[in-house]
């Protein structure tokens, strides 16, 4: 039995990646640390989407290799640059995101004082494999692994490969194991949740209502799809997000607003598309929570194209905004495109986050005395975080058990979140 420390950065299949690693490594007798002074090896899984991300795994792999102990790395970096993790540390052993079911061989090489790489693709499926949750609550299920979008600008894509489903039965036999464990939140979470069964003659919506089927008091919380796959299921995931156990949450990243940066990207859709899915959405439910991600200052963007984001937004009006600056990740088609200066991408940014901002509170506003359960799923050092049937962030300064529903009055509003009080 050896001492393991594993820290984990990303997505959240890079989380469920993370619990699964730890699941194997302790069913197999090692021992999980909280403290990484005490551990024997050392385990990072990481995340390659942006540069300023990537510069984080580098400094921490640096850290790690400070220490003198085995390392392990694991993640998206490690399959989509091997060559920069071997000159950090020529060591270091390495886990690809497809391969998790080797995760107990590569730690005990590296335990052993051997060097062991496993960056092929498993024939593994990635579910009902042994978990260790970070948060006792909320149960990850990966539903997919890989994507089928040919993005100019992801580097994600080329460590995760195509898209390969998992079967609709597994995915409901993790998550009754996942409910029965105590779970009151389900994340079905992939690289991409778009695309998810068409290699099996299936869709997302297929899954949701077979999800929504399994008994218990639970929420399901489904992840982020690629606008251009919406318009050919929508129909049918409206339906399936009629169901009471389905969160009125929908993230759908839009990236730009400019149909000819959208080209650029190869995004598959238009800005049109976004706007569509999400008037549709809010116009069939009261309360809706759209979230986007948009990319500012990708080549080529001038200042018509970024207006045009600008004017998307503030028609659209997206509850959550995820804004990324345009990095060049190596191995994309973008980062051969020419860069735009860096102070107006800067400036760009800048506007962005203030429309962002604003949004997001107007927004808000209209949740301002309402009424309603709350599942809590954070505790916090200054109260808990729970989230309502819109996968709305409330802060409750009072102190409840985690997994608790409570009834709760919203008083006031943050940019990006609600302030609630709970209802004796």
């Amino acid at each position: 039995m050896a001492k393991v420390w594993i820290e984990s950065y990303g997505c959240s299949a890079s989380m469920a990646d993370s619990e699964m690693i730890a699941g194997l490594l302790k069913s197999n007798g090692h021992q999980l640390v909280s403290d990484v002074n005490s551990a024997d090896v050392n385990l990072i899984v990481t995340c390659a989407v942006k540069d300023a991300t990537a510069n984080r795994m580098v400094y921490r792999i640096k850290d790690l290799t400070r220490t003198g102990k085995p390392l392990v790395v694991a993640g998206c970096l490690a399959k989509a640059e091997p060559d920069r993790i071997e000159r950090l540390n020529p060591k270091a052993s390495m886990l690809g995101p497809h391969v998790i079911d080797k995760a107990v061989e590569v730690v005990n090489a590296a335990l052993d004082g051997s060097r062991s790489v496993a960056l092929m693709d498993s024939t593994t499926p990635k579910v009902n494999l042994p978990k260790v949750r970070f948060n006792p609550v909320v149960g990850i299920a990966e539903i997919a692994s890989g994507c089928l979008s040919e993005c100019t600008f992801c580097e994600t894509r080329l460590a995760k490969g195509r898209l390969r489903s998992y079967r609709i039965g597994d995915i409901v036999r993790q998550v009754k194991e996942d409910i029965k464990q105590g779970c009151r939140e389900v994340w079905l979470t992939s690289t991409d949740n778009g695309p998810y069964g068409k290699d099996l003659g299936c869709n997302i919506a297929d899954l949701i209502n077979e999800v929504c089927c399994i008994d218990g008091d639970f929420m399901i919380r489904v992840g982020m799809m690629n606008p251009m796959y919406v318009p050919f299921m929508l129909e049918d995931l409206i339906e399936a997000y009629r169901n009471d156990k389905v969160f009125k949450f929908l993230h759908i990243p839009v990236q730009s607003g400019s149909d000819k940066v959208l080209r650029l990207m190869k995004r598959g859709h238009k800005a049109s598309v976004f706007a569509d899915i999400a008037k549709r959405f809010r116009d069939e439910f009261e309360h809706f929570t759209i979230a986007t991600d948009v990319i500012v200052g990708f080549p080529e963007e001038d200042e018509v194209d970024f207006e045009q984001t600008l004017n998307l937004l503030k028609e659209v009006e997206p509850d959550i905004i995820n804004i990324s600056r345009y990095s060049a990740r190596p191995g994309t088609e973008a980062s051969l495109m020419e860069k735009i200066n860096v102070k107006v991408v800067k400036e760009r940014s800048k506007a962005l986050h203030q429309l962002a901002n604003a949004i997001g509170c107007r927004r808000n506003k209209a949740w301002i005395g309402w009424n309603g359960e709350v599942l809590v799923d954070e505790i916090r050092d200054d109260g808990v975080q729970g989230r309502n049937f819109a996968y709305k962030p409330v802060f409750l300064k009072e102190k409840v058990p985690l997994g608790s529903i409570v009834n709760v009055t919203i008083n006031s509003v943050f940019n990006h979140s609600l302030l609630g009080k709970i209802e004796k």
